[in-house]
């Protein structure tokens, strides 16, 4: 199809300027190897230097150029209706993608000690909608006794409502009795926005109400009405390497939460990349026996799939 743009292009140029000579071979073939590489950024730097070297050629360069674009636009408007038309006729279980996590880490706080940590994330996109499950583990026994166990399970919705905003839901359950509960759910709602989005960089923010119920390792039951503010953030440092940041908080009468996990993450492989992590947890008024403030360090493989 290149091939025929390509020669469509000059013939136009052709009929439309019978006396203008063509454009010279060396530098024709160097266009044409760009445009047959398949890389828009190689071709639109082999463009710039074409225009740069051969002013007197600009007209059919540019038009080699409009012929690209023209394919590249057609071809990016077939994938968008070939992929809309999958996730119509996708099942329950198929479009799904995910991250599976594994590695150490390293605690202080309720319960200093070195342990083991599993995670997983999967994630389902619609034409609108978007599924969210992620759940985590962090778990050790030392000397016979656990001397940590944390549980983390999440489900989160949400459906966009146009290119930047989203309404979303969030049902949680947490487990980390050397915090002092047993139990904790929460579900909340409310709206979010994608504050950047472009290639290198992505931002969003949810805020919204939240109803908790806390059941703490004596039995006490406590519910409360809250507000939940939240943050992701994605920024591509260099071509293998990212920082992630993701921050919450549910801002309550009693005892507020907030939690930080900001990571270092760099690909080793395809589908293989390694993250240096470092996760803040704190309670404004945790139950009696347990410190405010919980700090962790992992280091983990992460498997795309």
């Amino acid at each position: 199809m290149r091939r025929t743009l390509y020669a469509l292009s000059m013939i136009a140029l052709t009929t439309a300027s019978p006396l203008r000579a063509e454009l010279a071979e060396p530098v024709r073939a160097m266009i044409e190897a760009a445009i047959d590489g398949e890389d828009p950024a190689t071709v639109r730097k082999i463009i710039r230097l074409a225009l740069k070297t051969n002013p007197d050629d600009a007209e059919e360069i540019n038009a080699l150029l409009k012929a690209y674009d023209d394919e590249q636009r057609q071809l990016a408007a077939k994938v968008a209706q070939e992929k809309e038309a999958a996730l119509r006729h996708a099942g329950v279980f198929e479009q799904w993608s995910g991250k599976g996590e594994f590695g150490a880490f390293r605690s202080t706080g309720n319960s200093p000690n070195t342990g083991f940590t599993v995670g997983l994330k999967l994630t389902r996109d619609g034409i609108n909608w978007r599924h969210k499950l992620r759940g985590r583990a962090d778990y050790q026994r030392s000397r016979g006794r656990t001397t940590r166990e944390q549980y983390i399970f999440a489900y989160e919705p949400n459906i966009r409502v146009n290119h930047h905003a989203f309404v979303f839901g969030l049902a949680q359950y947490e487990h980390d009795r050397f915090q002092g509960y047993s139990a904790r759910y929460s579900l909340s709602g409310g709206l979010g926005y994608d504050l950047v989005d472009t290639k290198n960089m992505q931002l969003s923010v949810k805020v919204g109400p939240a109803w908790r119920r806390t059941v703490d390792t004596t039995g006490l039951t406590e519910t409360d009405l809250a507000e939940l503010a939240a943050l992701d953030f994605d920024w591509r440092l260099a071509r293998n390497i990212k920082l992630v940041e993701e921050a919450s908080a549910y801002l309550q009468t009693g005892n507020s939460s907030f939690v930080s996990n900001t990571g270092l993450q760099a690909n080793v492989a395809d589908n293989i990349s390694v993250r240096l992590s470092y996760t803040l947890e704190h309670d404004t008024n945790p139950p009696p026996g347990a410190i405010k403030t919980d700090t962790l360090s992992r280091v983990t493989l992460i498997y795309d799939f």
